[in-house]
Protein backbone atom coordinates (compact mmCIF):
# COMPACT_ATOMS: atom_id res chain seq x y z
CA UNK A 1 0.00 0.00 0.00
CA UNK A 2 2.33 2.55 1.06
CA UNK A 3 4.55 1.30 -2.42
CA UNK A 4 1.24 2.70 -4.20
CA UNK A 5 0.94 5.68 -2.19
CA UNK A 6 4.26 6.52 -2.98
CA UNK A 7 3.80 6.13 -7.06
CA UNK A 8 0.29 7.65 -7.21
CA UNK A 9 1.84 10.79 -5.09
CA UNK A 10 5.30 10.62 -7.57
CA UNK A 11 2.75 10.87 -10.42
CA UNK A 12 0.88 13.92 -8.67
CA UNK A 13 3.80 15.62 -8.11
CA UNK A 14 5.59 14.72 -11.69
CA UNK A 15 1.99 16.09 -13.19
CA UNK A 16 1.83 19.06 -11.14
CA UNK A 17 5.57 20.15 -12.06
CA UNK A 18 4.52 19.62 -16.11
CA UNK A 19 1.08 21.90 -15.62
CA UNK A 20 3.00 24.56 -13.81
CA UNK A 21 6.02 24.35 -16.59
CA UNK A 22 3.19 24.76 -19.21
CA UNK A 23 1.38 27.85 -17.22
CA UNK A 24 5.07 29.86 -17.52
CA UNK A 25 5.63 28.80 -20.74
CA UNK A 26 2.10 30.18 -22.02
CA UNK A 27 2.70 33.61 -20.16
CA UNK A 28 6.65 33.72 -20.99
CA UNK A 29 5.30 33.55 -24.74
CA UNK A 30 2.52 35.85 -24.40
CA UNK A 31 4.78 38.36 -22.17
CA UNK A 32 7.24 38.62 -24.93
CA UNK A 33 5.15 39.71 -27.52
CA UNK A 34 3.88 36.22 -28.88
CA UNK A 35 0.53 35.80 -29.59
CA UNK A 36 -1.97 33.03 -28.30
CA UNK A 37 -2.23 31.51 -31.17
CA UNK A 38 1.66 30.29 -31.23
CA UNK A 39 0.96 28.90 -27.70
CA UNK A 40 -2.19 26.93 -28.82
CA UNK A 41 -0.27 25.60 -31.89
CA UNK A 42 2.71 24.39 -29.48
CA UNK A 43 0.00 22.74 -27.44
CA UNK A 44 -1.90 21.26 -30.61
CA UNK A 45 1.42 19.79 -31.28
CA UNK A 46 2.34 18.55 -28.07
CA UNK A 47 -1.13 17.14 -27.61
CA UNK A 48 -1.66 15.42 -30.79
CA UNK A 49 2.15 13.93 -30.05
CA UNK A 50 1.12 12.38 -27.03
CA UNK A 51 -1.92 10.97 -27.98
CA UNK A 52 -0.20 8.81 -30.66
CA UNK A 53 1.71 7.44 -27.50
CA UNK A 54 4.98 7.94 -28.88
CA UNK A 55 6.17 10.07 -25.94
CA UNK A 56 6.83 7.89 -23.12
CA UNK A 57 7.68 8.71 -19.02
CA UNK A 58 9.89 6.13 -17.83
CA UNK A 59 10.47 7.80 -14.11
CA UNK A 60 7.62 4.89 -13.63
CA UNK A 61 6.36 1.65 -14.26
CA UNK A 62 8.59 -1.17 -14.24
CA UNK A 63 11.96 -0.70 -15.99
CA UNK A 64 12.37 -4.41 -17.39
CA UNK A 65 9.31 -3.98 -19.63
CA UNK A 66 10.25 -0.48 -20.48
CA UNK A 67 13.85 -1.83 -21.33
CA UNK A 68 12.00 -4.67 -23.77
CA UNK A 69 9.64 -2.41 -25.17
CA UNK A 70 11.41 0.57 -25.95
CA UNK A 71 14.19 -1.10 -27.51
CA UNK A 72 12.22 -3.25 -29.86
CA UNK A 73 11.50 -0.73 -32.29
CA UNK A 74 15.14 0.30 -32.02
CA UNK A 75 15.51 -3.46 -32.30
CA UNK A 76 14.43 -3.46 -35.59
CA UNK A 77 15.39 0.16 -36.99
CA UNK A 78 19.35 -1.09 -36.09
CA UNK A 79 18.26 -3.74 -38.24
CA UNK A 80 16.55 -2.01 -40.91
CA UNK A 81 19.58 -0.03 -40.83
CA UNK A 82 22.43 -2.91 -40.80
CA UNK A 83 20.25 -3.81 -43.71
CA UNK A 84 20.21 -0.67 -45.31
CA UNK A 85 23.88 -0.83 -45.74
CA UNK A 86 24.45 -4.66 -46.14
CA UNK A 87 21.88 -4.86 -49.36
CA UNK A 88 24.90 -2.88 -50.49
CA UNK A 89 27.51 -5.52 -49.95
CA UNK A 90 25.13 -8.65 -50.76
CA UNK A 91 24.43 -6.76 -54.89
CA UNK A 92 28.22 -5.57 -54.99
CA UNK A 93 29.52 -9.39 -53.34
CA UNK A 94 27.35 -11.52 -55.77
CA UNK A 95 27.33 -9.32 -59.07
CA UNK A 96 30.40 -6.80 -59.38
CA UNK A 97 32.56 -10.12 -57.20
CA UNK A 98 35.21 -9.78 -54.36
CA UNK A 99 37.42 -6.67 -55.67
CA UNK A 100 34.10 -4.53 -55.40
CA UNK A 101 33.16 -5.87 -52.25
CA UNK A 102 36.54 -5.22 -50.95
CA UNK A 103 35.94 -1.69 -51.88
CA UNK A 104 33.07 -1.07 -50.23
CA UNK A 105 34.29 -2.57 -47.29
CA UNK A 106 37.59 -0.68 -47.14
CA UNK A 107 35.06 2.88 -47.41
CA UNK A 108 33.33 2.54 -44.20
CA UNK A 109 35.86 3.31 -41.61
CA UNK A 110 36.64 6.81 -43.81
CA UNK A 111 33.32 7.55 -43.36
CA UNK A 112 33.03 6.59 -40.11
CA UNK A 113 36.13 8.82 -38.96
CA UNK A 114 34.10 11.86 -41.04
CA UNK A 115 30.65 11.21 -39.16
CA UNK A 116 32.31 10.42 -35.73
CA UNK A 117 32.76 13.91 -33.86
CA UNK A 118 29.12 14.89 -34.73
CA UNK A 119 27.77 11.67 -33.95
CA UNK A 120 28.72 12.47 -29.94
CA UNK A 121 26.65 15.55 -30.45
CA UNK A 122 23.83 14.18 -31.77
CA UNK A 123 24.25 11.26 -28.68
CA UNK A 124 24.77 14.46 -26.39
CA UNK A 125 21.38 16.46 -28.03
CA UNK A 126 19.29 13.39 -27.17
CA UNK A 127 21.15 13.11 -23.38
CA UNK A 128 19.80 16.82 -23.02
CA UNK A 129 16.12 16.27 -24.56
CA UNK A 130 15.82 13.04 -21.55
CA UNK A 131 16.99 15.17 -19.17
CA UNK A 132 14.83 17.80 -19.85
CA UNK A 133 11.55 15.53 -20.32
CA UNK A 134 12.72 13.86 -17.13
CA UNK A 135 12.67 17.21 -15.36
CA UNK A 136 9.31 18.18 -17.15
CA UNK A 137 11.37 21.20 -18.68
CA UNK A 138 9.64 20.95 -22.34
CA UNK A 139 10.63 24.76 -24.28
CA UNK A 140 14.22 23.16 -23.44
CA UNK A 141 13.43 20.46 -25.20
CA UNK A 142 11.77 22.30 -27.98
CA UNK A 143 14.92 24.32 -28.06
CA UNK A 144 17.13 21.68 -28.08
CA UNK A 145 15.42 19.69 -30.32
CA UNK A 146 15.39 22.65 -32.88
CA UNK A 147 18.95 24.22 -32.15
CA UNK A 148 20.52 20.59 -32.65
CA UNK A 149 18.99 19.53 -35.66
CA UNK A 150 20.27 23.14 -37.30
CA UNK A 151 23.83 22.77 -36.12
CA UNK A 152 23.68 19.54 -36.85
CA UNK A 153 22.85 19.56 -40.31
CA UNK A 154 25.55 22.74 -41.21
CA UNK A 155 27.95 19.91 -39.41
CA UNK A 156 27.25 17.58 -42.01
CA UNK A 157 27.56 19.84 -44.53
CA UNK A 158 31.02 20.59 -43.81
CA UNK A 159 32.02 17.35 -43.36
CA UNK A 160 31.08 16.31 -46.64
CA UNK A 161 32.71 19.07 -48.22
CA UNK A 162 36.06 17.56 -46.25
CA UNK A 163 35.51 14.37 -47.41
CA UNK A 164 35.35 14.85 -50.97
CA UNK A 165 38.54 16.61 -50.50
CA UNK A 166 40.64 14.10 -48.46
CA UNK A 167 39.03 11.02 -49.66
CA UNK A 168 41.80 9.91 -51.32
CA UNK A 169 44.75 10.81 -49.59
CA UNK A 170 42.83 8.64 -46.23
CA UNK A 171 42.46 5.71 -48.69
CA UNK A 172 46.03 6.19 -49.59
CA UNK A 173 46.58 6.60 -45.66
CA UNK A 174 45.31 3.10 -44.80
CA UNK A 175 47.08 1.15 -47.41
CA UNK A 176 44.33 0.91 -49.78
CA UNK A 177 45.30 -2.07 -52.40
CA UNK A 178 45.86 -0.71 -55.59
CA UNK A 179 43.39 -3.19 -56.98
CA UNK A 180 40.24 -1.69 -55.96
CA UNK A 181 41.51 1.86 -55.07
CA UNK A 182 39.57 3.39 -57.97
CA UNK A 183 36.44 1.24 -57.28
CA UNK A 184 36.66 2.83 -53.39
CA UNK A 185 37.09 5.78 -54.87
CA UNK A 186 33.91 6.47 -56.72
CA UNK A 187 31.60 4.20 -54.06
CA UNK A 188 33.12 7.06 -51.47
CA UNK A 189 32.44 10.14 -53.50
CA UNK A 190 28.74 9.54 -54.00
CA UNK A 191 28.43 7.99 -50.36
CA UNK A 192 29.95 11.13 -49.15
CA UNK A 193 27.46 13.55 -50.93
CA UNK A 194 24.64 12.09 -48.60
CA UNK A 195 26.44 12.85 -45.14
CA UNK A 196 24.26 16.20 -44.72
CA UNK A 197 21.11 13.87 -44.71
CA UNK A 198 22.70 10.95 -42.52
CA UNK A 199 23.68 13.68 -39.94
CA UNK A 200 19.89 15.47 -39.86
CA UNK A 201 18.63 11.85 -39.60
CA UNK A 202 20.65 10.72 -36.94
CA UNK A 203 19.80 13.93 -34.96
CA UNK A 204 16.15 13.38 -35.24
CA UNK A 205 16.19 9.84 -34.24
CA UNK A 206 18.70 10.65 -30.67
CA UNK A 207 15.86 13.39 -29.83
CA UNK A 208 13.00 11.32 -30.82
CA UNK A 209 14.69 8.57 -28.29
CA UNK A 210 15.23 11.27 -25.86
CA UNK A 211 11.28 12.12 -25.14
CA UNK A 212 10.34 7.91 -25.66
CA UNK A 213 9.66 7.99 -28.98
CA UNK A 214 11.61 5.07 -30.37
CA UNK A 215 8.40 3.92 -33.21
CA UNK A 216 9.19 7.06 -35.27
CA UNK A 217 12.59 6.68 -35.96
CA UNK A 218 11.50 2.69 -37.19
CA UNK A 219 9.26 3.40 -39.21
CA UNK A 220 11.61 6.47 -40.93
CA UNK A 221 14.38 3.57 -41.60
CA UNK A 222 11.66 0.81 -42.99
CA UNK A 223 10.80 3.96 -45.86
CA UNK A 224 14.34 4.73 -46.49
CA UNK A 225 15.39 0.53 -46.47
CA UNK A 226 12.57 -0.21 -48.95
CA UNK A 227 13.96 2.23 -51.21
CA UNK A 228 17.04 1.58 -50.87
CA UNK A 229 16.67 -2.08 -51.80
CA UNK A 230 14.30 -1.31 -55.00
CA UNK A 231 17.48 1.52 -56.20
CA UNK A 232 20.21 -0.73 -55.36
CA UNK A 233 19.63 -3.28 -58.40
CA UNK A 234 18.20 -0.82 -60.76
CA UNK A 235 21.63 1.49 -60.32
CA UNK A 236 24.33 -1.21 -59.68
CA UNK A 237 23.06 -3.78 -62.50
CA UNK A 238 21.47 -0.79 -65.04
CA UNK A 239 18.29 -2.03 -64.96
CA UNK A 240 16.19 0.11 -68.07
CA UNK A 241 15.78 2.71 -67.91
CA UNK A 242 18.95 3.02 -65.58
CA UNK A 243 22.46 2.99 -66.39
CA UNK A 244 24.59 0.53 -64.88
CA UNK A 245 26.88 2.25 -62.43
CA UNK A 246 28.24 -0.54 -60.72
CA UNK A 247 29.78 0.51 -56.63
CA UNK A 248 29.01 3.70 -57.71
CA UNK A 249 25.25 3.16 -57.85
CA UNK A 250 24.99 1.30 -54.37
CA UNK A 251 26.72 4.87 -53.47
CA UNK A 252 23.73 6.77 -55.01
CA UNK A 253 20.65 4.83 -53.90
CA UNK A 254 21.74 5.18 -50.32
CA UNK A 255 22.16 8.94 -50.76
CA UNK A 256 18.89 9.08 -52.09
CA UNK A 257 17.29 7.05 -49.50
CA UNK A 258 19.04 8.65 -46.34
CA UNK A 259 17.50 12.17 -47.94
CA UNK A 260 14.31 10.93 -48.50
CA UNK A 261 13.85 9.72 -44.94
CA UNK A 262 15.98 13.00 -43.00
CA UNK A 263 13.48 15.33 -44.97
CA UNK A 264 10.37 13.39 -43.86
CA UNK A 265 11.65 12.77 -40.41
CA UNK A 266 12.11 16.88 -40.21
CA UNK A 267 8.28 17.17 -41.15
CA UNK A 268 7.61 14.85 -38.13
CA UNK A 269 9.17 16.99 -35.91
CA UNK A 270 7.56 20.23 -37.01
CA UNK A 271 4.03 18.55 -36.71
CA UNK A 272 5.38 17.18 -33.36
CA UNK A 273 5.90 20.30 -31.78
CA UNK A 274 9.68 19.71 -31.42
CA UNK A 275 11.10 21.73 -34.19
CA UNK A 276 9.92 25.22 -33.84
CA UNK A 277 10.77 27.86 -36.52
CA UNK A 278 11.42 30.80 -34.44
CA UNK A 279 14.57 32.60 -34.82
CA UNK A 280 15.56 32.51 -30.97
CA UNK A 281 15.43 27.92 -31.23
CA UNK A 282 16.74 28.39 -35.02
CA UNK A 283 20.22 30.16 -33.26
CA UNK A 284 21.80 28.44 -30.84
CA UNK A 285 22.28 30.39 -27.60
CA UNK A 286 25.75 30.37 -25.89
CA UNK A 287 24.09 28.64 -23.49
CA UNK A 288 23.24 25.80 -25.19
CA UNK A 289 26.11 25.37 -27.14
CA UNK A 290 27.96 25.06 -24.03
CA UNK A 291 25.87 22.30 -22.65
CA UNK A 292 26.01 20.62 -26.23
CA UNK A 293 29.66 21.14 -26.11
CA UNK A 294 30.37 20.10 -22.49
CA UNK A 295 28.67 16.76 -23.41
CA UNK A 296 28.99 16.46 -26.91
CA UNK A 297 32.67 16.87 -26.72
CA UNK A 298 33.69 13.76 -25.00
CA UNK A 299 31.26 11.70 -26.58
CA UNK A 300 32.52 13.06 -30.63
CA UNK A 301 35.81 12.27 -28.98
CA UNK A 302 34.91 8.50 -28.18
CA UNK A 303 33.42 8.22 -31.68
CA UNK A 304 36.39 9.94 -33.20
CA UNK A 305 38.58 7.46 -31.18
CA UNK A 306 36.46 4.19 -32.03
CA UNK A 307 36.78 5.66 -35.91
CA UNK A 308 40.44 6.06 -36.15
CA UNK A 309 40.48 2.68 -34.02
CA UNK A 310 38.33 0.95 -36.90
CA UNK A 311 41.07 2.77 -39.55
CA UNK A 312 44.24 1.55 -37.86
CA UNK A 313 42.11 -2.25 -38.10
CA UNK A 314 41.50 -1.68 -40.92
CA UNK A 315 44.76 -0.75 -42.08
CA UNK A 316 46.46 -3.82 -40.19
CA UNK A 317 43.52 -6.28 -42.03
CA UNK A 318 44.39 -4.47 -45.60
CA UNK A 319 48.34 -5.72 -45.01
CA UNK A 320 46.93 -9.15 -45.50
CA UNK A 321 45.69 -8.13 -49.18
CA UNK A 322 42.46 -8.22 -50.65
CA UNK A 323 41.10 -12.01 -49.90
CA UNK A 324 41.13 -11.40 -46.28
CA UNK A 325 40.10 -8.07 -46.52
CA UNK A 326 36.90 -9.30 -48.79
CA UNK A 327 36.17 -11.86 -46.44
CA UNK A 328 36.69 -9.15 -43.33
CA UNK A 329 34.29 -7.27 -45.15
CA UNK A 330 31.56 -10.22 -45.28
CA UNK A 331 32.06 -11.11 -41.41
CA UNK A 332 31.86 -7.71 -40.30
CA UNK A 333 28.18 -7.31 -42.06
CA UNK A 334 27.24 -10.30 -39.99
CA UNK A 335 28.70 -9.21 -36.88
CA UNK A 336 26.63 -5.79 -37.31
CA UNK A 337 23.70 -7.80 -36.91
CA UNK A 338 25.02 -9.57 -34.61
CA UNK A 339 25.78 -6.69 -31.90
CA UNK A 340 22.20 -5.25 -32.98
CA UNK A 341 20.77 -6.24 -29.24
CA UNK A 342 23.96 -4.84 -27.44
CA UNK A 343 23.55 -1.40 -28.87
CA UNK A 344 19.75 -1.58 -28.78
CA UNK A 345 19.73 -2.25 -25.26
CA UNK A 346 22.50 0.62 -24.73
CA UNK A 347 20.66 3.47 -26.57
CA UNK A 348 17.29 2.13 -24.57
CA UNK A 349 19.68 2.34 -20.80
CA UNK A 350 21.00 5.76 -21.63
CA UNK A 351 17.28 7.14 -22.03
CA UNK A 352 15.85 5.93 -19.21
CA UNK A 353 18.80 6.81 -16.89
CA UNK A 354 18.69 10.34 -18.77
CA UNK A 355 15.06 10.76 -17.60
CA UNK A 356 15.40 9.24 -14.17
CA UNK A 357 18.68 11.20 -13.52
CA UNK A 358 17.47 14.56 -14.89
CA UNK A 359 14.52 13.91 -12.56
CA UNK A 360 17.08 13.05 -10.10
CA UNK A 361 15.74 9.53 -8.71
CA UNK A 362 19.17 7.83 -8.52
CA UNK A 363 17.64 4.52 -6.93
CA UNK A 364 16.09 3.83 -10.18
CA UNK A 365 18.68 5.06 -12.33
CA UNK A 366 20.93 2.34 -10.43
CA UNK A 367 17.90 -0.06 -11.21
CA UNK A 368 18.09 0.48 -15.04
CA UNK A 369 21.67 -0.39 -14.83
CA UNK A 370 21.30 -3.57 -13.05
CA UNK A 371 18.20 -4.54 -15.29
CA UNK A 372 19.47 -3.05 -18.14
CA UNK A 373 23.14 -5.28 -17.92
CA UNK A 374 20.93 -8.38 -17.41
CA UNK A 375 18.70 -8.57 -20.57
CA UNK A 376 21.40 -6.97 -22.83
CA UNK A 377 23.42 -10.31 -21.80
CA UNK A 378 20.43 -12.17 -21.90
CA UNK A 379 19.64 -11.48 -25.63
CA UNK A 380 23.39 -12.08 -26.39
CA UNK A 381 24.42 -15.24 -25.43
CA UNK A 382 21.89 -16.93 -28.06
CA UNK A 383 23.12 -15.05 -30.37
CA UNK A 384 26.68 -15.81 -29.86
CA UNK A 385 25.85 -19.66 -29.81
CA UNK A 386 23.87 -18.86 -33.45
CA UNK A 387 26.53 -17.07 -35.28
CA UNK A 388 29.26 -19.55 -34.17
CA UNK A 389 27.63 -22.83 -35.37
CA UNK A 390 25.83 -21.22 -38.68
CA UNK A 391 28.89 -18.70 -39.38
CA UNK A 392 29.27 -20.75 -42.89
CA UNK A 393 25.82 -20.20 -43.94
CA UNK A 394 25.81 -16.75 -43.31
CA UNK A 395 29.11 -15.68 -44.77
CA UNK A 396 27.88 -17.69 -48.36
CA UNK A 397 24.94 -14.91 -47.77
CA UNK A 398 27.60 -12.31 -49.19
CA UNK A 399 30.22 -14.37 -52.01
CA UNK A 400 30.98 -17.51 -53.39
CA UNK A 401 34.55 -17.22 -53.01
CA UNK A 402 35.62 -20.35 -51.07
CA UNK A 403 39.19 -18.76 -49.72
CA UNK A 404 36.48 -15.41 -48.98
CA UNK A 405 34.16 -17.95 -47.03
CA UNK A 406 36.88 -19.95 -45.03
CA UNK A 407 38.55 -16.81 -43.74
CA UNK A 408 34.84 -15.42 -42.93
CA UNK A 409 34.10 -18.33 -41.13
CA UNK A 410 37.51 -18.40 -38.88
CA UNK A 411 36.30 -14.90 -38.00
CA UNK A 412 32.71 -15.09 -37.15
CA UNK A 413 33.73 -18.25 -35.08
CA UNK A 414 36.55 -16.65 -33.16
CA UNK A 415 34.32 -12.99 -32.24
CA UNK A 416 31.22 -14.54 -31.67
CA UNK A 417 32.59 -15.07 -27.97
CA UNK A 418 32.84 -11.42 -27.75
CA UNK A 419 29.11 -10.82 -27.61
CA UNK A 420 28.29 -11.17 -24.24
CA UNK A 421 31.04 -8.89 -22.71
CA UNK A 422 30.46 -6.29 -26.22
CA UNK A 423 26.82 -6.55 -24.46
CA UNK A 424 27.58 -5.78 -20.74
CA UNK A 425 30.28 -3.02 -21.70
CA UNK A 426 27.69 -1.03 -23.75
CA UNK A 427 25.33 -1.56 -21.06
CA UNK A 428 27.28 -0.02 -18.66
CA UNK A 429 28.71 2.65 -20.90
CA UNK A 430 24.64 3.43 -22.54
CA UNK A 431 23.81 4.00 -18.77
CA UNK A 432 26.90 6.77 -17.76
CA UNK A 433 26.59 8.58 -21.29
CA UNK A 434 22.74 8.83 -19.69
CA UNK A 435 23.41 10.32 -16.49
CA UNK A 436 25.53 13.09 -18.83
CA UNK A 437 29.15 11.39 -17.85
CA UNK A 438 29.80 11.41 -21.24
CA UNK A 439 33.65 12.06 -20.46
CA UNK A 440 33.80 8.68 -18.76
CA UNK A 441 32.41 6.94 -21.48
CA UNK A 442 35.24 8.19 -23.82
CA UNK A 443 38.08 7.62 -21.47
CA UNK A 444 36.47 3.66 -21.34
CA UNK A 445 36.73 3.83 -25.22
CA UNK A 446 40.31 5.21 -25.66
CA UNK A 447 41.36 2.41 -22.64
CA UNK A 448 39.85 -0.08 -24.54
CA UNK A 449 40.85 0.14 -28.12
CA UNK A 450 44.03 2.00 -27.71
CA UNK A 451 45.33 0.07 -24.90
CA UNK A 452 43.74 -3.50 -25.40
CA UNK A 453 42.32 -4.06 -28.63
CA UNK A 454 45.21 -2.62 -31.49
CA UNK A 455 48.22 -3.22 -29.21
CA UNK A 456 46.75 -7.28 -29.11
CA UNK A 457 45.68 -6.95 -33.29
CA UNK A 458 49.60 -5.73 -34.32
CA UNK A 459 51.13 -8.22 -32.19
CA UNK A 460 49.36 -11.23 -32.93
CA UNK A 461 49.44 -10.77 -36.02
CA UNK A 462 52.97 -10.65 -36.62
CA UNK A 463 53.10 -14.49 -35.25
CA UNK A 464 51.84 -17.50 -36.93
CA UNK A 465 48.44 -16.78 -36.20
CA UNK A 466 48.63 -13.90 -38.76
CA UNK A 467 44.96 -12.51 -39.86
CA UNK A 468 43.18 -14.67 -36.92
CA UNK A 469 45.29 -12.97 -34.70
CA UNK A 470 43.43 -10.33 -35.29
CA UNK A 471 40.14 -12.00 -34.65
CA UNK A 472 41.30 -12.63 -31.16
CA UNK A 473 41.82 -8.63 -30.31
CA UNK A 474 37.55 -8.54 -31.13
CA UNK A 475 37.18 -10.48 -27.90
CA UNK A 476 39.95 -9.46 -25.83
CA UNK A 477 38.84 -5.39 -26.18
CA UNK A 478 35.08 -5.74 -24.81
CA UNK A 479 35.96 -7.78 -21.90
CA UNK A 480 38.68 -4.88 -20.34
CA UNK A 481 35.99 -2.35 -21.82
CA UNK A 482 33.29 -4.13 -19.89
CA UNK A 483 35.32 -4.53 -16.90
CA UNK A 484 36.09 -0.78 -16.85
CA UNK A 485 32.79 0.44 -17.04
CA UNK A 486 31.21 -1.58 -14.53
CA UNK A 487 34.22 -0.75 -11.67
CA UNK A 488 33.96 3.16 -12.81
CA UNK A 489 29.50 2.64 -12.48
CA UNK A 490 29.91 0.91 -9.08
CA UNK A 491 32.04 3.74 -7.75
CA UNK A 492 28.71 6.31 -8.14
CA UNK A 493 30.91 9.51 -9.75
CA UNK A 494 28.68 9.40 -12.30
CA UNK A 495 25.55 11.03 -9.69
CA UNK A 496 27.28 14.42 -9.71
CA UNK A 497 27.34 14.55 -13.51
CA UNK A 498 23.54 15.11 -14.61
CA UNK A 499 22.81 18.14 -16.19
CA UNK A 500 19.29 19.24 -14.29
CA UNK A 501 20.28 20.17 -10.62
CA UNK A 502 18.02 20.26 -7.82
CA UNK A 503 19.38 23.44 -6.72
CA UNK A 504 19.83 25.41 -9.48
CA UNK A 505 18.16 25.92 -13.03
CA UNK A 506 19.19 24.35 -16.10
CA UNK A 507 21.48 26.16 -18.75
CA UNK A 508 19.57 26.87 -21.04
CA UNK A 509 16.84 28.38 -19.04
CA UNK A 510 19.21 30.37 -17.26
CA UNK A 511 20.70 31.95 -20.17
CA UNK A 512 18.78 31.66 -23.23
Amino acid sequence: MRNRESGGEKRSVFMHHRRKNEKERNSRLISTGRSTTMVATYQKGRARTMKAGRVTDFTRGSIPRHLIVFSIPMLLGNLLQTLYNTVDSIWVGRFLGPEALAAVSVSFPIVFLLVAFTTGLSMAAGVMVAQYFGAGKEEEVRRTATASTVLLTLLGTGAMVAGLVLHRALLSLIRTPSGIFELATSYLFFFLLGLPFMFLYNNIGSVLRGVGDSKTPLLLLVYATLLNIVLDPLLILGIPPFPRLGVAGAAIATTVSQGFSAILGTVILKRGGFFVFRRSHLIPCPSFVRTLFRLGLPAGAQQTIVSLGHLAMMSIVNGFGKTVVAAFGAATRVDQFSFLPALSFSLAISSLAGQNVGAQNFTRAREVARWGAIVAASFALPVSFLVFFLAPQLIRIFTTDPEVIRIGIEYLRIVSFSYVPFALMFAYNGFLRGAGDTFQTMVNTLLTLWLVRIPVAKLLSLTSLAERGIWVSFVAGPVAGYLIAYLYYASGRWESKAIVRKDRESFQEAAC
